[in-house]
């Protein structure tokens, strides 16, 4: 679940090993890419944290991150 604090929306995922939350990251960047909404992320073997706000709008949470992260968990679900 993504948890709202600080003007941002933060969430961390884990996997099984590093292939595959680098793989999980490559399909965000092509995400965020289409979307011109890029993440502020942080990468540790297995473990991925993810922080979204929207810098043009002042650093705070919009919709434009709502999406973003709802088009990032349906990687996780699909």
């Amino acid at each position: 679940m993504w948890k709202e604090e600080n003007n941002c929306l933060k969430k961390t995922f884990k996997f099984k090993n590093f292939s595959e939350a680098f793989a999980f990251m490559t399909r965000v960047a092509f995400i965020a890419e289409k979307m011109n909404h890029h993440p502020d992320w942080r990468n540790v073997y297995n473990t991925v944290e993810i922080s979204l706000n929207t810098h043009d709008a002042g650093n705070v949470v919009t919709e434009k991150d709502r999406k973003l992260a709802d088009e990032i968990d349906k990687l996780i679900t699909a």
